[in-house]
């Protein structure tokens, strides 16, 4: 919990200096982590068997709350997927960041003395129902980090290393026919990865100015406040999915290196209580967390750093967001529980 405060002060530290000094995000991102904190310490004070009870419940609410975006969904910048529910509105995709790994991990608890090979395949459909639904909004990236959070389930309740290997060769040989499904921006995206000169100012225009913005901080960062890329707003989205170029403009790269210890030490201590889980679900749940969190951080830096193409992800607990932020903390919540049993 210390390791995750600090994250947050920093955040809000950042938040005033990405949003132009102003209070409005912050006044905003206090509210949302009110509540995430509530739910959290109320998440954290049940037992890890009283929780899994409500996971096929919320996963079916999650699949029904995609299906309605699908028809009443609210469209921003061509991809349909929020829900408005009058005095704010919600992203269900990101519920299925913990409602998917909860499911399956409620089977695999279900069937943990009579597992069998096809029960693998009938968590792979529950996977694939929400995945699929999250790529027709469309958002691939919020779709990878589904099928991720599902996929280390898999692996930790014992998928078979041929199985993994398998599947590995047969996502690369099946490359060139995804290639030609994707939409024309993720196309754009890649081969932007791979030169974003060829289109400074459109496509390759984040890479750019992110990278502009990580190389001009120096050892030292140019101090807070200070960020010229930042505040002369060359820099899109610095509040949410870029706002770790702003870190690094301003904090430089001791800054960095105190980020990336703090959650360093946030996924030790949640890889200490895998480990030391006394239940199935406690496990399997433990460790999708753990590694998704992993996946989050390692995605967000990457894109931001152009070695990654650039997909709709938060940094954890540093980029300004609702309905991801309340996420992250019922993760930390459920983590909190599992370690609670233990003790």
């Amino acid at each position: 919990m210390l390791f995750l405060g600090l994250i947050f002060a920093v955040s809000m530290v950042l938040l005033y200096s990405a949003n132009n000094q102003s209070f409005d995000k912050i006044d905003n991102k206090l509210i949302y982590t009110a509540m995430a904190l509530t739910v959290m310490w109320v998440i954290a004070r049940m037992r890890p068997q009283s929780v899994m009870n409500f996971a096929p419940p919320i996963y079916v609410i999650g699949v029904l709350l995609l299906i309605a975006v699908h028809f009443k969904g609210i469209t921003v910048n061509g991809s349909t997927r929020w829900l408005s529910l009058g005095v704010t509105r919600i992203q269900p995709s990101e519920i299925l960041k913990i409602a998917l790994p909860m499911m399956l991990a409620w089977f695999f608890q279900k069937y943990e003395l009579s597992l069998r090979w096809w029960h693998y395949l009938i968590a792979a459909a529950i996977m694939l129902v929400p995945v699929g639904l999250v790529l027709k909004q469309p958002d691939l990236g919020t779709a990878l980090l589904i099928a991720a959070a599902g996929f280390f389930v898999l692996f930790f309740a014992g998928l078979p290393w041929k199985v993994i290997l398998a599947g590995a060769v047969m996502a690369a040989a099946s490359l060139p026919i995804v290639w030609n499904h994707l939409h024309d921006y993720q196309r754009k995206r890649v081969l932007t990865l791979i030169d974003p000169t060829t289109d400074p100012l459109g496509t390759g225009y984040h890479i750019i100015q992110s990278m502009i913005a990580i190389g001009s901080g120096g050892p030292w960062g140019k101090g807070w406040l200070n960020g010229t890329q930042t505040h002369l707003d060359y820099i899109p989205e610095r509040t949410t999915d870029f706002i770790f170029a702003v870190y690094s403009e301003e904090f430089g790269l001791a800054g960095n290196a105190v980020l990336l210890t703090l959650y360093l030490l946030i996924l030790s201590r949640a890889m200490m209580i895998t480990a030391s889980a006394q239940t199935l679900y406690g496990r399997l749940m433990a460790g999708s967390i753990t590694m998704s969190f992993f996946v989050y951080a390692f995605v967000n830096m990457g894109m931001v750093s152009g070695i990654l193409p650039v997909v709709g992800v938060p940094l954890p607990f540093m980029s300004y967001g609702g309905t991801a932020s309340v996420t992250l903390f019922i993760g930390m919540g459920m983590l909190m529980g599992i370690s609670n049993l233990r003790r």
